[in-house]
């Protein structure tokens, strides 16, 4: 896979993004954006710009893997990306737990719940792209 994806944590203030290396195999985190009129444009330049191949947007379950009002507004945002970028393919991805792992692995790093509170969507998208990268490596393997 020859490619970058972009991995989007959907949230009501602010919106954690990712991108993986050109061989799908690693994410990382890339920057936070701030919710409002102009963020779609700003991803579609990052899409432009980065040579993005397909987008993997958090899908917020709940535990019970029922969809609540987080998951339909990160299923809109998807929409209106298709509508911005129309060639685009945009997949969403169970992203339950992502931010408390986030939150568990940047205290791990020695960063306070202030520093963290810079870098924790984008870590928490980072984390549900390598989940996604993860998930295809596994499908290679178990079809060698």
């Amino acid at each position: 896979m020859m490619t970058r994806l972009l991995g989007i944590d959907h949230g009501d203030s602010r919106i954690g993004l990712a991108i993986s290396d050109e061989l799908g195999s690693f994410a990382h985190p890339y920057r936070t954006l701030q919710s409002g009129a102009r963020v779609v444009d700003e991803i579609r330049a990052i899409v432009e710009r980065e040579k993005i191949s397909a987008i993997v947007i958090g899908l917020p379950k709940n535990m019970d893997g029922t969809l609540g009002p987080s998951a339909a507004k990160a299923t809109l945002f998807g929409e209106q990306l298709a509508q911005v970028i129309p060639s685009m393919k945009i997949l969403f991805w169970d992203e339950r737990l992502t931010t408390r792992e986030a939150q568990r692995a940047l205290h791990a790093a020695g960063k306070n719940a202030k520093q963290s509170k810079k870098m924790i969507d984008q870590v928490a998208a980072q984390i549900l792209l390598q989940n996604y990268l993860d998930s295809l490596e596994w499908g290679r393997l178990s079809n060698a």
